[in-house]
This record gives C-alpha cells, sequence and structure tokens, in this order.
C-alpha cells in the first residue's frame, strides 16, 4: 500500500508493538530455569529482535519511550504482554495490514532463538510460554 492510503502509526501504537516485543523477550526469559540459561535466552531473543526487518524493524529499533514492562510476577508480565501482542495485531492490521506477517515472523524468530538459546529445543515451560505468546497473537 501507499503512504497516502496507510495511516501513520502514533507514537502509542509504536509503544504497544515495542511492549509486545520486549515483554515476550522478558517472558522467554522468565520461562526458562536457571539464572544462566534465562541470561543465554534473553540475550539470544534480544539479538534476535534486532534482526527485524521493514516497518517493524525500524520501530523495534527505536528505543522505547514510556515502556513500563513488569510488575511482581510473571503473570504481571503476561497479562501486558498479551494484551499488547493482541493490540499490536489489531493495529496493524487496520494501520498497516502489510506489516502483520512481519511482526508475527519477528515475535516467532525471538521465541525460537530464545528457546534455543542454551539446549536446542525449548523445555516444557518454554514451550508452554510459547503456545500463550502464540494464542494471544491469533487472538486478534
Amino acid at each position: 500500500m501507499s503512504e497516502n492510503t496507510t495511516p501513520a502509526l502514533t507514537a502509542d501504537d509504536k509503544l504497544t508493538l515495542q511492549t509486545a516485543a520486549h515483554g515476550v523477550i522478558g517472558l522467554m526469559a522468565a520461562a526458562d530455569p536457571g539464572p544462566i540459561s534465562s541470561t543465554r535466552s534473553g540475550m539470544a531473543s534480544g539479538k534476535a529482535l534486532s534482526t527485524a526487518i521493514g516497518t517493524i524493524g525500524r520501530i523495534l529499533a527505536d528505543k522505547p519511550k514510556g515502556m513500563k514492562l513488569g510488575g511482581r510476577s510473571t503473570a504481571d508480565l503476561a497479562d501486558q504482554t498479551f494484551t499488547a501482542l493482541t493490540d499490536s495485531i489489531t493495529l496493524l492490521k487496520i494501520k498497516a495490514p502489510g506489516e502483520v506477517d512481519n511482526f508475527r515472523e519477528t515475535i516467532t524468530i525471538v521465541m525460537d532463538a530464545a528457546s534455543r538459546a542454551h539446549h536446542g529445543e525449548a523445555g516444557p515451560a518454554e514451550a508452554a510460554m510459547m503456545r500463550r505468546i502464540t494464542a494471544a497473537l491469533d487472538a486478534a
């Protein structure tokens, strides 16, 4: 689509996309047992995020301004991330439909990188988290 027919993404839209992507990194690290392995997962998924291309890559390369991810538990982080994932797909479908698949693929690459960072395949907690993340993407 040309720029004239695709509405520009607002700063809030971009923050939603960034929250979703960075939240996935946090959730994948949280789902990986052990301090060393979770650090490896976080590093691998962060590096994978930096390989995003297109509009999504440009948005995710920017430093998030105003992002407030976290909470007292993984459940708090999951609530924020899953909402942001679903909202991201919804807003991309409306404002940048050509970027929906790019965003989904980027999140999938982040999850795969995290799960393979130390043992080659996802453990039970990681696999469950990947299913939940995928479900949030599909909920839109």
